[in-house]
């Protein structure tokens, strides 16, 4: 038996090139994980080199003058929009978690009585089986309140870090205005710094890899604003309208961004909402919830095919995959980490997964 050397030489070269490979990619994100506002402000004033040249060739303003008006305007823009929302969500957030304790019992009592409605005799099930699932209802309904209640215990923590997140804020937007305005020298020096071939092949990866990641978190943003919206004007309509909607704003918010989800989507809400709200002797209730979530169907199915599979260009399978992963690596923030991470890495081993990854290293040539 002949055994051919070079073959499993050139195997062992490919596994070790692609695991060092990966290693510098996972180093280069944590560098700009670590560096990140920086890197949102290289991106933002790559968005915003239009405008000023706008305002520049408009009003005859020098660029420095130019990218201070531009910047101003975004961030009081910001600051007013931060400042509401937050207000309304720290009120129904607090809210929330001082009534949870009301709700969870109500809903188990409503659930037990459906239970008892139902001639559980003519079935033949066993007192032993009754038990098993009133306990099994109590354990999931004390599960889903533990898990709402850390949820909305996470997002207060959130807002009283508000002081970091202003300093971040603060450096994005200064790090954004040094990159706007000395936008030709700051270009000139990494140009004299760094060899000629390592520009050419960071600019050429790093354009990809930014006008992928914007197309993605564009689409996500459409659809998720989109379905945001359109819940949170029916809520509050119900709402006017004298039905008891007590948290409209966190539960739109709640379900724009289950929406942005791979297979999951509004759905996953309204309807066994509006389900629970039928059984419960509240129709009109159950139906207004099903139009509402008929409206965010239907204007899903006019917009997503245009936005999300023309921009991606990721099946919704590995999506999904590179959310649960996020998910289960870097908790909650790992569901958007996730498919970025996989844009950057389908971006650098595009050559790679064209031929095919496995064949590529595997197979004999």
């Amino acid at each position: 038996m002949i055994v051919d050397y070079r073959h499993y030489s050139r195997v062992v070269k490919n596994i070790l090139y692609l695991i060092l490979l990966i290693i510098f990619v996972y180093v280069i994100l944590k560098l700009f994980i670590f560096f990140s506002p920086f890197l949102i402000s290289i991106i933002t004033a790559n968005l915003l080199e239009p405008v000023i040249k706008k305002i520049m060739n408009t009003f005859r303003f020098s660029r420095k003058l130019s990218t201070i008006i531009l910047l101003l305007i975004i961030f009081l823009s910001i600051i007013f929009i931060t400042t509401i929302t937050f207000a309304i969500m720290i009120s129904e957030s607090s809210k929330l978690l001082n009534n949870l304790n009301l709700y969870l019992p109500n809903i188990s009592n409503s659930i037990n009585h459906i239970i008892d409605s139902v001639d559980i005799d003519k079935l033949n099930v066993s007192d032993e089986i009754k038990s098993l699932i009133e306990n099994a209802t109590t354990d999931l309904l004390y599960n889903i309140g533990n898990y709402i209640s850390n949820i909305l215990t996470y997002v207060l923590n959130m807002i009283t870090k508000i002081p970091n997140i202003i300093l971040y804020i603060i450096i994005t937007f200064l790090a954004t205005y040094f990159i706007c305005s000395d936008r030709y020298y700051i270009k000139d020096q990494f140009e004299y710094h760094i060899p000629k071939i390592w520009i050419r092949k960071f600019n050429s990866h790093f354009k990809e890899i930014t006008i992928q990641l914007l197309n993605y978190l564009k689409a996500e943003l459409i659809m998720i604003v989109i379905s945001f919206f359109i819940v949170l004007i029916g809520l509050y309509i119900l709402s006017f309208i004298g039905f008891d909607i007590g948290f409209p704003l966190i539960i739109a918010l709640f379900i724009g961004l289950v929406d942005a989800l791979p297979i999951l989507g509004s759905g996953t809400v309204l309807v066994p909402w509006a389900i629970y709200s039928s059984i419960t002797g509240n129709l009109s209730l159950g139906l207004s919830l099903l139009i509402i979530y008929v409206v965010v169907l239907i204007a899903r199915q006019l917009i997503e095919p245009k936005i999300v599979s023309n921009n991606i260009g990721i099946h919704p399978i590995f999506t999904l995959i590179a959310m649960y992963a996020g998910f289960k690596i870097f908790g909650l923030i790992g569901l958007i980490i996730g498919p970025i991470v996989l844009i950057i890495y389908k971006n650098i081993f595009e050559s790679l997964l064209e031929r095919g990854l496995v064949k590529t290293i595997f197979e004999r040539e």
